[in-house]
């Protein structure tokens, strides 16, 4: 097989970058008026449009990136597409099991910790808070304004 003379590279080249066959033609060194005739014809002839389709193919393998290129997804996005999935597909997965058991113990420890403090209160409210309690307070407050009087029951002097 021939190689291309330098001006079919040329204009090969130049249709590449381009992809105008008449300026490709014209820059390549042919003459206006071929350009305007024949330069379609160029593309038709097999040595160039195979130089062509194996630059073409050459330039598609570098701008895709190979699998050492191509930069791993971020933690967070990771973690984002992982949600996702588990939304659309929500079987019997043994992670998704695992962490729902997980929130459940959660839960129930800081229930666990919770009681205490409401049984301290209710406690407190047994002890203190009774209508006994408050009639006694409301006698001591009488007897205290009444000049104690009521608290020893007959009005005797008190001897001190």
């Amino acid at each position: 097989m021939k190689k291309l003379t330098p001006k079919q590279k040329a204009f090969a080249d130049e249709y590449i970058k381009s992809g105008n066959i008449y300026q490709s033609a014209v820059k390549a060194g042919y003459s206006e008026a071929y350009a305007k005739s024949l330069a379609g014809r160029m593309l038709e002839n097999a040595r160039i449009k195979s130089y062509i389709d194996a630059k073409m193919a050459e330039i598609e393998s570098h701008k895709i990136a190979d699998a050492k290129e191509q930069k791993e997804a971020d933690l967070k996005t990771r973690i984002s597409a992982a949600r996702e999935i588990m939304k659309r597909y929500p079987g019997n997965d043994p992670f998704i099991a695992e962490q729902i058991r997980k929130l459940k113990a959660e839960a129930d420890s800081a229930e666990a910790k919770a009681m205490p403090n409401a049984f301290e209160v209710q406690i407190r409210q047994e002890e203190f808070g009774t209508d006994e309690d408050e009639e006694r307070t409301d006698d001591l407050a009488s007897a205290v304004q009444d000049g104690m009087k009521g608290v020893f029951g007959n009005g005797d002097e008190i001897e001190t």
